[in-house]
């Protein structure tokens, strides 16, 4: 009778271990055995939501077969407290493990925006408003009220203070925060761009040299030019002079506007610099890095004038005489009645 009992002991010990030998071998292959997918797909972990729901929806999304797997494998190794809400990319050969761990380490879909050089901040927030995957901005806010909603108290007006660059974020991130990043940056890089000014720069702060970028971005797109174009601006800036800038009035117009009239260049507003000498009150557009260098540090030369030879180059001149040659010359085709001068 012992002899049986003890035979019987061992076949419930030996079935045991036969047992758990099978589920540690199950459990580990629901864990590591590739998700059945014929394409990548996207998993939405919400805010709020616990290992037993994402366990629960694993199984019921057929990645593997008993929820409680997951479950337990997440707590051992203490992913729960470690989920990260967004959108996760599920691509074929990823492992119930592996999501899991991308969860824990917030391996989010990484979407992006481009703030292009030049921009205003309106159509900045246009961009943002219009990007699929950010909440917001509300259309309550705009221009007029911007800078109270980021709390940015010190400035008195939003425009310049963003840079354009390519910023990354996961899908439902509020819009504002990508701003908060861009104003971040513009601080770091005009801070730069201040310490590094030329000696005996003619702006006195670096708002002026922020708003000085913004012009020089507008007037030129070549990396070639843009110091040079610069260096106009400062030796204008240096002597007295006008700036006469069109995009400064061109700001201040209707979209879409990009030739002046007569009238436009003779009336007179803060931003008109072929009636006001210096700077307009604002900067009108959002300089990138090259733009403050340039503003920062201009070709040391003695241009004063610059006109566009129509093919996205200027022709540079130290003189009126010469600039004028250059207008008749690329600008009105060899006409020169403007200026009293009879055709050759």
């Amino acid at each position: 009778m012992k002899r049986i009992s003890l035979a019987v002991l061992a076949f419930v010990v030996v079935l045991a271990l036969v047992a758990a030998w099978w589920l540690s071998e199950d459990y580990r292959a629901q864990l590591d055995t590739p998700l059945v997918l014929e394409t990548s797909e996207r998993y939405q972990l919400e805010s709020g939501q616990g290992l037993r729901a994402v366990s629960q929806s694993f199984a019921e999304r057929g990645w593997i077969d008993s929820a409680w797997v997951a479950e337990v494998y997440g707590r051992r190794q203490g992913i729960a407290p470690r989920l990260q809400a967004g959108e996760y990319a599920v691509t074929p050969g990823m492992t119930p493990r592996d999501l899991l761990h991308a969860m824990a380490r917030g391996d989010v879909v990484q979407h992006r925006l481009t703030f292009p050089e030049g921009w205003t901040i309106r159509q900045a927030l246009a961009a943002l408003r219009e990007h699929p995957e950010l909440v917001g901005p509300p259309e309550s806010v705009g221009v007029h009220n911007l800078l109270e909603t980021l709390g940015l108290s010190d400035l008195e007006h939003p425009e310049g203070w963003f840079l354009p660059d390519t910023y990354f974020f996961g899908s439902g991130t509020n819009a504002l925060t990508v701003l908060e990043r861009a104003h971040r940056a513009m601080r770091l890089h005009l801070d730069r761009a201040w310490e590094d000014r030329i000696e005996e720069h003619p702006v006195d702060s670096p708002y002026e040299l922020l708003i000085l970028a913004s012009i020089i971005e507008r007037e030129t797109g070549r990396g070639d030019e843009r110091d040079r174009v610069a260096g106009v601006f400062v030796n204008r800036l240096q002597r007295g002079m006008r700036l006469q800038t069109d995009p400064t009035l061109l700001y201040v117009q209707e979209p879409g506007v990009q030739r002046l009239t007569r009238d436009e260049l003779d009336r007179d507003h803060p931003y008109n610099t072929y009636t006001r000498v210096g700077l307009p009150p604002t900067p009108i557009a959002l300089p990138g890095r090259a733009a403050l260098q340039a503003a920062a540090r201009p070709a040391d030369t003695n241009d004063l004038f610059f006109v566009s030879r129509g093919d996205g180059s200027h022709h540079f001149s130290e003189t009126y005489r010469e600039h004028r040659e250059a207008v008749i010359r690329y600008q009105l085709g060899g006409d020169g009645s403007r200026y009293g001068i009879r055709n050759r």
